[in-house]
């Protein structure tokens, strides 16, 4: 996910070819974030669908 993320924002050549220690506080701060946003976005997905499954069993 990280891979994917500096490759939106257009930093995946810089991580190719100064790895991620080449990247500014900046640019490793917004990749940071924004995989953080994600993780409680896919964690907060996980925790409906397994409400929706319980949901389904007892109907």
């Amino acid at each position: 996910m990280k891979y994917e993320i500096a490759s939106e924002l257009g930093l995946i050549d810089k991580v190719s070819e100064r790895g991620w220690a080449g990247l500014t506080a900046k640019e490793a701060g917004k990749i940071g974030g924004m995989l953080t946003a994600r993780k409680k976005k896919l964690k907060k997905q996980e925790e409906e669908n397994k409400g929706n499954d319980s949901e389904d069993e007892s109907i």
